[in-house]
């Protein structure tokens, strides 16, 4: 059943990012699209190809990839190369973000980072993220969206900013542990409440060139999306295994599968509908009876088996 999950979120999470900037396939070609059984045809073809390849790269290598400034260069240059558009390179000409009013005429919603400035703001955003994530200060969720609005109104592309700031969600979401995105498709929860999405992006980036802005609209709604996928998993995989009972034996059974020393998040992996309070706990009981001992503790603890 987690496979069928996993390929129906991988088609539902491209459909989804890129319908919302108005590139659509029909179904059929999509669904090949995504199992790589044809080659693009079109530009919108083209776009989903290049969604497709990095949304698999994050899914198989994300504990690889070193979240740098450099890296989202890549990924976007990955992300356009069926497309013949500019991939891998910083803005070279403004962006105005806008919106089309009723009556046809245009309105600005955010004026983004001057192109000759990207650069440094980007330099400047990873460092930052990646300092915060060491000093353990902030929990790591609420650092995704923080990071995700300062890309947002940074712009750094000419195009597939979107795209890319959706992508990027599920590349620090899976860094961070939560990889509800394999099965249920964030994308798609995104599409669904898009008038919210873009609703409380705009509102959260009045200011923040001033940093006087308000993140927690933002914060509210990326983190109500996450939740919304847990709950939609639990819903669908919780009628095969529910109660604590059977979720403590597929801990259980997941920790005497193991081989070698193992994390939290291996077991997570390996436990998707588990909640890692749960799985901690159960940790700390099997150590006081004297079946697990930690091999060392902190942010990147493992575990090990005892023999009895």
């Amino acid at each position: 059943m987690l496979e069928n999950l996993r390929q129906v979120a991988m088609i539902q999470s491209t459909e989804s990012s890129n319908r919302l900037e108005g590139i659509v396939a029909d179904e059929k070609r999509l669904r090949a699209l995504v199992a790589e059984k044809t080659a693009p045809a079109n530009r919108s073809e083209a776009e989903i190809a290049g969604y497709r390849d990095v949304l698999n790269t994050i899914h198989a290598s994300y504990d690889h990839i070193p979240f740098s400034d450099k890296v989202v260069l890549q990924l976007h240059r990955d992300l356009m190369k069926y497309s013949g558009k500019e991939g891998g390179r910083w803005k070279s000409a403004a962006n105005e973000i806008t919106e089309t009013l009723p009556d046809g005429s245009k309105q600005i919603r955010f004026v983004p980072v001057a192109p000759h400035q990207t650069a440094d703001h980007m330099r400047i955003l990873h460092e930052r993220y990646s300092e915060l994530v060491r000093e353990q200060d902030w929990e790591p969720l609420l650092l995704i969206p923080f990071y995700v609005l300062d890309f947002l109104c940074v712009h750094p592309f000419l195009d597939g900013n979107g795209r890319m700031a959706r992508l990027l969600t599920v590349l620090l979401l899976y860094q961070q542990g939560y990889e509800v995105g394999r099965y249920v498709s964030l994308e798609r929860i995104v599409e669904q409440s898009k008038e919210s999405y873009y609703d409380t992006l705009f509102v959260s980036s009045q200011g923040w060139h001033e940093g006087e802005h308000n993140i927690l609209p933002w914060t509210e709604y990326l983190l109500g999306t996450i939740l919304a996928a847990y709950r939609e998993f639990e819903g669908r995989f919780g009628r095969i295994s529910t109660g604590a009972g059977s979720k403590t034996d597929m801990v259980l059974n997941a920790i005497e599968g193991m081989i070698a020393d193992f994390s939290v998040a291996d077991l997570e992996r390996a436990c998707p509908m588990v909640s890692q309070d749960m799985i901690r706990h159960l940790l700390a009981k099997l150590r006081k009876e004297g079946k697990v001992e930690p091999v060392r503790m902190g942010r990147f603890a493992t575990w090990r088996k005892l023999t009895t």
